[in-house]
């Protein structure tokens, strides 16, 4: 599967790679050798050194995707082995669980390629000109070694489009009800394959379901609740929570999660959580857990500013909600938002909400979603839980 194409980078590019970073920017590209995108190429430095594979792209500023070294030879085998090894390490990780991330990119040398699995169903994201000409061999290869009942392919993301290739959603193998029923955390949930957020559920968030779970108490507050990941894990020990989504699909969904899991002390109401937590504020409730869970503010560093204007007012806001000794289970997954600058937003929510914090937890993304510790772009997502004292 490997080209004969050969691609030259700079001093630059190759002590990137040799730092452990896995991309090499087109600046970086000396010569591109006649390579075209998708190509999986061989590279060198200047001086004629080995590097490795990677596959190449020739729209993307992200020009190489390191894959592996040179000695390797990249055949279907060699795709074939870094799937199976990337489900061992869930089945060390995270053992039975029915719903997880099998494959995630760079973080297990398959560089922009996703897979989630759902029981006995799969959704494929291929988000770069290589993958995409892999395709084929990925599906075939999930048949072969999963024996799934559907392969879905969730390419509606923005991502594609600076790689040159079209959004594309639908079923690739098999057959796809309109929901699958799945065990996400400590509950069971409906989720919706080919039109839900994401790939359907935020997988990468059930480890922090348990978490705030332990916090749970008294009257609850679920901001930007979704599908109701955070309401559902919390209503086992509240005595109330209010769900809350500006997403009309997004309510049904949660209602239905709700009822799924037996919860009668849950209701779910569509509103916009900025407006609903300064009317909250203004009449004076209070309640002893609130959790914030928005989607991405800062989709590109461009809009960093105005993201962090929107992350202090709703974390001044819901600090203002909580009663005394009150946790709060806050969450971003802002790549372009580091975790120092998230803790800094806090801290200033914190001092002009006139209260002062400690914080209980600082996690991230679950352990199927690994971060390479040279590469911060594989973690994505802060979640810190904070206590009002």
């Amino acid at each position: 599967m490997s080209s004969t194409k050969t691609v030259t980078i700079t001093t630059r590019g190759a002590a990137r790679l040799q730092g452990g970073h896995l991309w090499v920017y087109a600046a970086d590209v000396v010569d591109a050798g006649g390579a075209q995108g998708g190509d999986v190429v061989a590279v060198t430095d200047t001086r004629g050194r080995r590097l490795g594979w990677a596959l190449y792209s020739d729209r993307s500023q992200i020009a190489l995707r390191w894959i592996a070294e040179p000695d390797l030879e990249i055949t279907r085998a060699f795709w074939r082995e870094r799937l199976l090894r990337a489900a061992a390490f869930r089945q060390r990780m995270i053992g039975e669980a029915e719903a997880y991330r099998l494959v995630f990119a760079e973080s297990d040398g398959l560089p922009s390629l996703i897979v989630d699995r759902y029981g006995d169903y799969f959704v494929l994201q291929t988000l770069s000109q290589g993958m995409e000409a892999l395709k084929p061999l990925w599906i075939e290869l999930l048949v072969e070694l999963f024996a799934p009942r559907a392969i879905v392919e969730r390419n509606d993301v923005k991502v594609r489009a600076l790689e040159g290739l079209p959004p594309a959603k639908g079923v690739l193998y098999g057959t796809l009800p309109e929901r699958v029923e799945i065990a996400l955390g400590d509950g069971r949930f409906h989720v919706d394959l080919l039109h839900g957020q994401k790939t359907g559920a935020f997988l990468d968030q059930q480890e922090n379901y348990r978490a705030a779970a332990r916090y749970a108490r008294g009257r609850v507050l679920d901001g930007f609740c979704y599908a109701g990941g955070f309401a559902v894990h919390l209503a086992a020990r509240a005595e109330s929570v209010l769900a809350v989504d500006i997403s009309a699909e997004a309510v049904a969904q949660a209602q239905q999660n709700v009822r799924a899991n037996g919860f009668g002390n849950v209701t779910v109401v569509e509103a916009n959580v900025f407006d609903l937590l300064r009317e909250l504020d203004r009449q004076q409730e209070r309640f002893d857990v609130i959790v914030l869970d928005p989607p991405a503010f800062a989709k590109s560093r461009a809009a960093v500013a105005g993201a962090l204007r929107g992350y202090k007012e709703i974390n001044l806001r819901a600090l203002r909600l909580l009663r005394p000794e009150g946790v709060l289970v806050t969450c971003s997954c802002s790549y372009h938002l580091s975790e120092e600058m998230f803790l800094d937003v806090l801290r200033d929510a914190a001092a002009d909400a006139r209260r002062q914090v400690r914080v209980l937890e600082r996690r991230t993304q679950a352990a199927d979603h690994p971060v390479l510790l040279a590469m911060p772009e594989t973690q994505y997502l802060k979640c810190v839980i904070l206590q009002a004292l």
